[in-house]
């Protein structure tokens, strides 16, 4: 379906003003003090009297921080500030009466949040926001048309648009009525640092949605026309560097607060891209959490407003990093020793390669939008009304009370911050989408394993590739074998299946492998001069294969066409 077929949704909030985010942003500077507030509460309730030993712990990982790790976008001032908190706090501790000491101590926790407050909450600006939306409506359409052999000077009724590559499915209506019932929160798997601009250019292009909140890693803003955007599109900024206590309660607070002022949000649950190509299993609970708190803080303030959880799957016939991501998943699993590679994925460069490849060879990228839920997991329909397992209404408000009212119970937040986290995984498998690179690529791997059955993984992926051949007939039966398997699991609403799945054998795996290999300089799979099937890299099979990894598709196989195939030579 082309862009001109799509029917583009009107906005849900027309005016901009009106955007949570907007009004948010225009009382930034009480909003930090709102943040600080809460978050040296919360500090000073948690570790009382330890808060010393707290801060202490506190400026020592931030020298080491300063020291190992500096970055180009880090404050001028920051050795000098530490330096001097660091002064401060010794000076507390001589000859001074303990209250003297608990007052000093409180305000230099003041004066370190505040630094972390100010650093993580960002702003949106109207006028940056109408241009970046322009500038890559014109600069994606002038290189699709370019890519696909049109007219680079031709922009104005071009054929083309980036809605022709994204497809975006699932519950679009449902998430478009809870914009204005409550507060949504977008909850994405996470496998390119492109994710973020393709999942908001489709909500705000296509499905209508104002803009949401979300979260930019610091290194982002090294460059200068990059934070010139960051620092004015609403995003809050993230440093994955900063791992001690006072920062993350911070940013924690950030987002429970932001969420209570009703400004819709997007964070990828994962905490990261995923390293191996597979779907996320295990979630981060930290800023998950806060969406759990933040909708018992509102009933607490008598506010019937709900807040929504929707998992967003995102599915790519190749992604940019895949070679640096799988190369450091398995450095990372600490069962062999890989030469460490330089994610260059970020790059002006390599960012145009990819989006090239994906314009020329009309390769399509998949948003699929799950069932939204609430903050325990409970299914909601359109009108924003949760739903048990037999399809009751529920009242959600009465699992955050005790005694007839609603109070503070952190640890039973905890494990309804668990109970949401696992069926958004479940949602993950649900609404994934498989494509034809996936399948393909899935059953290459496969059968490159049933064939060294005595080596483990890192075996496998230390075999040469050179004068290797995947056997066709076989490749096809198993492929035969998984397309059976995925359809019915597919009636069985476990899995969602692209409409390239129903093409016949052949027409699949040629399809699967154009489109898995036409980015990659060391190609998963391709047809050599001969015809044959082969690979340049099995690493990089291994991530794609990755995809499909736990649902189990393996026992669906019966190596019934392996017993013709020679084993591969020692």
């Amino acid at each position: 379906m082309s862009a001109e077929d799509k029917t583009f949704y009107p906005p849900v909030i027309p005016d901009i003003e009106d955007w949570p985010i907007y009004r948010l942003s225009e009382d930034r500077k009480n909003f930090v003090e709102e943040v600080d507030q809460f978050t040296v509460n919360r500090l000073l309730k948690i570790h009382g009297s330890k808060i010393g030993d707290t801060i202490a712990k506190t400026i020592y990982q931030e020298r080491i921080r300063i020291k190992e790790e500096p970055w180009k976008v880090d404050p001028p001032n920051e050795r000098l500030f530490w330096k001097r908190i660091r002064r401060k706090l010794l000076k507390s501790g001589l000859d001074k009466g303990e209250e003297e000491v608990r007052k000093t101590n409180e305000e230099i926790l003041r004066q370190i949040v505040h630094r972390y407050s100010e650093e993580i909450v960002g702003s949106f600006r109207i006028k940056t926001f109408l241009f970046a939306r322009r500038f890559l409506t014109l600069f994606f359409t002038r290189l699709l048309n370019t890519a696909a052999g049109r007219n680079w000077g031709r922009i104005f009724g071009s054929k083309y648009s980036l809605m022709d590559r994204l497809i975006v499915t699932g519950y679009i209506d449902e998430v478009r009525s809870l914009m204005k019932k409550g507060v949504v929160i977008v909850a994405p798997t996470h496998f390119s640092n492109l994710d973020s601009i393709l999942i908001g250019y489709a909500m705000d292009t296509f499905m209508g949605l104002p803009s949401f909140s979300y979260g930019a890693g610091l290194n982002l803003y090294n460059t200068g026309y990059t934070a010139y955007f960051m620092n004015r599109l609403g995003a809050y900024r993230v440093d994955r560097r900063k791992k001690n206590v006072v920062y993350l309660e911070t940013l924690k607070a950030m987002s429970n607060l932001s969420i209570q002022r009703g400004v819709n949000s997007l964070f990828f649950p994962g905490g990261t891209r995923s390293r191996s190509g597979a779907l996320e299993t295990k979630l981060k609970l930290g800023l998950l959490g806060t969406v759990v708190e933040a909708q018992r803080a509102l009933f607490e303030q008598g506010k019937d407003t709900k807040v929504f959880v929707v998992p967003l799957v995102l599915g790519y016939h190749f992604v940019l990093e895949a070679k640096f991501l799988i190369e450091q998943h398995l450095r990372e699993t600490g069962q062999e020793r890989y030469i460490r590679s330089q994610d260059e994925s970020g790059s002006p460069w390599q960012i145009l390669k990819f989006i090239w490849q994906l314009f020329s060879k009309a390769n399509e990228i998949t948003l699929s939008f799950g069932r939204p839920m609430d903050v325990l997991g409970n299914p909601v329909d359109a009108e924003g009304r949760s739903m048990d397992a037999r399809g009751r209404e529920l009242d959600i408000k009465g699992f955050f009370m005790l005694d007839g009212v609603v109070n503070r119970d952190l640890q039973r937040e905890s494990e309804y911050t668990k109970m949401v986290a696992e069926k958004i995984v479940d949602r993950y498998f649900r609404d994934n989408t498989v494509l034809t690179s996936h399948l393909v690529a899935y059953a290459a791997f496969e059968i490159l394993k049933q064939q060294n059955m005595r080596l483990d993984i890192y075996g496998v992926l230390r075999l040469p590739e050179d004068d290797y051949v995947f056997p066709k007939d076989v490749l096809y039966d198993v492929i035969d074998q998984l397309k059976a398997g995925l359809t019915e699991m597919e009636s069985r609403g476990e899995v969602r299946l692209s409409p390239e799945i129903g093409l016949n054998i052949e027409e699949l795996v040629a399809d699967g492998i154009s489109r898995l290999g036409n980015f990659h300089v060391g190609k998963p799979l391709r047809f050599n001069k001969k015809d044959e099937i082969v690979s340049d890299s099995f690493k990089v099979l291994y991530y794609y294969h990755n995809r499909l990894e736990n649902y189990g598709l393996n026992k669906k196989i019966r190596w019934r066409k392996m017993e013709e195939v020679p084993e591969p030579a020692e």
